[in-house]
């Protein structure tokens, strides 16, 4: 296939990217690694860094929506989990990126 005829699949990764491109929703994908939680314990770990429930609640639609995330209701509490864990494998790619940059960065200071 050419690049053109593959057009349509950038668009749709280019939006999965977009859904993961955040602090706070990085650290939704952090917290939700290890399994379904509800989004009172989600609003709970993002405390620290100043999200407040109505901006977790617009970060989890903006990753549902990007097909990041799934969720599920019981009675008066929504859960959530990741819908691919691989997305957390991507991840540590990224974190590889990082690593390798302050490798370079330190020794352009030495």
């Amino acid at each position: 296939m050419t690049l053109a005829q593959n057009a349509e699949r950038y668009e749709m990764q280019a939006e999965v990217l977009r859904a993961l491109a955040h602090p706070i929703r990085l650290a939704v994908l952090d917290i939700l690694k290890d399994g379904e939680r509800c989004v009172c314990e989600i609003v709970e770990a993002l405390a620290s860094l100043g999200a407040e429930r109505s901006n977790v609640s617009r970060h989890l639609a903006v990753m549902r929506q990007g097909g990041l995330v799934r969720d599920r209701k019981a009675g008066l509490k929504v859960f959530y989990e990741l819908r691919t864990p691989c997305v957390t494998g991507f991840l540590s790619c990224v974190d590889g990126v990082l690593h390798d940059r302050l490798a370079r960065h330190e020794k352009a200071l030495t």
